[in-house]
């Protein structure tokens, strides 16, 4: 415990954690059971190229999803591209400026222009009104992006793609495992694309995953992420390399056999977070509905400076001088990260949800690599320095240099 702020490591006291507690640090799973597939698989000798491992990782997920077909890929990157070149897309696709680079990149490297829109302050997710007002004659889809695993407008989304006829699809990179009005989240849109990085709360390694109810859909991912083959010794289709090997399948697998145990784990150090940061001003942990399904692999924290007398950043800074390596998702916005911030088209861009939110979020640490003593003592941290938060702010500021004014182009 730290007795006075001078006790603080950002000020040279002594850090916390001897081991660095990280956002995503991966879930393991039960190793025995993954060994054995690993075993079974090199007797088999059949690694990659839609092996048997690999099929019964997509039906797994068919049935977890309720969706009719699940295509494994190398990762939720490719994954989006190849939605975005199947469903035709071409020109401009409008997807929320709060997300993961690769969500625009995805579109992008496609020679597709993602078009920024700005989120709801209060769900994180795309402002179907704001898209709305960004619909041009080059207009050919909309990418919404269930944030943190809470589902996005559906219905507003799928009612204006409707409207203006546009193909709808959806990142689902945060969302396995939840649910939006009773069905999981995978069967809205024309495909949801879902990943299992590392460092996703159930994992392959590296991997993703499209779902979708378009059997013709699913036949022509199912093509492409094997480079166009349509048989044996038959390309029928431009394709790339985008296949899910059976080795990063066998982790699949094992980590779905241990979903239900790390969900409980997340639950239960979100509830300490909620409980015990909840009744801290200027501090707000987001909240997931309680009839639904969530995976809970985000602790979100809103931090209200003129509240809390405590920036994010101060706070993010002390934090990880003790160890605890919070992230500031999605930090500055993709309209204000390269290349696109360069880029003629969005320059001058100005959406104040995202702005604000970039500057006011903070994820915690969660997952089986954590423990509730380890949850404890990181909500004490940060009651600590909100305790002490303009005095902390002050010193902080004292010791940094001094930033060179930005110029905007």
């Amino acid at each position: 415990m730290k007795a006075s702020l001078d006790d603080l490591a950002i000020f040279g006291g002594p850090s916390t954690f001897a081991e660095s507690l990280c956002v995503g640090r991966p879930n393991i799973g039960r190793r025995e059971d993954f060994l054995a597939r690993v075993k079974d698989m090199l007797d088999r000798r059949w690694l990659t190229n839609d092996g048997p491992y690999v099929r019964e990782f997509e039906q797994v997920l068919e049935r977890n999803l309720g969706v009719a077909h699940c295509v494994a890929v190398a990762n939720a990157t490719v994954g989006l591209g190849l939605v975005a070149r199947a469903l035709g897309l071409t020109g401009e696709v409008i997807l929320p400026a709060f997300t993961f680079a690769a969500t625009a990149h995805a579109l992008q490297w496609h020679g597709i222009e993602p078009v920024f829109a700005d989120s709801d302050p209060q769900t994180h997710n795309l402002d179907p009104a704001h898209a709305e007002r960004l619909i041009t004659s080059r207009t050919t889809g909309i990418l919404g992006v269930h944030v943190w695993g809470r589902p996005c407008a559906v219905e507003e989304l799928t009612a204006l793609a409707r409207r203006r006829n546009l193909t709808l699809l959806f990142d689902a990179g945060h969302a396995f495992a939840c649910s939006h009005k009773g069905r999981m989240i995978g069967n809205f849109g024309r495909a949801e694309v879902f990943s299992f990085h590392a460092t996703k709360f159930v994992h392959s390694f590296e991997g993703g995953a499209i779902a979708t109810n378009d059997p013709a859909l699913a036949a022509l991912l199912k093509r492409t992420r094997n480079f166009g083959f349509g048989g044996y010794d038959e390309v029928t289709d431009l394709g790339i390399n985008a296949k899910m090997s059976e080795a990063a399948a066998a982790m699949g697998l094992t980590m779905q056999e241990s979903l239900h145990e790390i969900v409980k784990v997340n639950k239960e150090h979100y509830e300490i977070y909620r409980s015990r940061l909840g009744q801290v001003p200027g501090l707000q942990v987001i909240d997931f509905a309680p009839h639904e399904s969530a995976n809970y692999q985000y602790v979100v924290v809103e931090i209200d400076e003129a509240a809390a007398g405590l920036s994010r950043n101060a706070l993010h800074k002390t934090l990880w001088a003790e160890g605890v390596l919070a992230r500031r998702y999605f930090y500055p916005g993709c309209h204000r990260m390269e290349p696109y911030r360069s880029l003629p088209r969005y320059r001058g861009i100005r959406l104040p949800v995202t702005e604000q939110l970039a500057d006011r979020v903070l994820c915690l640490p969660t997952g089986t690599a954590v423990t509730t003593a380890d949850v404890e003592m990181v909500c004490w941290l940060i009651e600590f320095c909100r305790a002490h938060g303009r005095e902390l702010s002050m010193r902080i500021r004292a010791i940094e240099p001094v930033p060179v004014p930005a110029v905007d182009p």
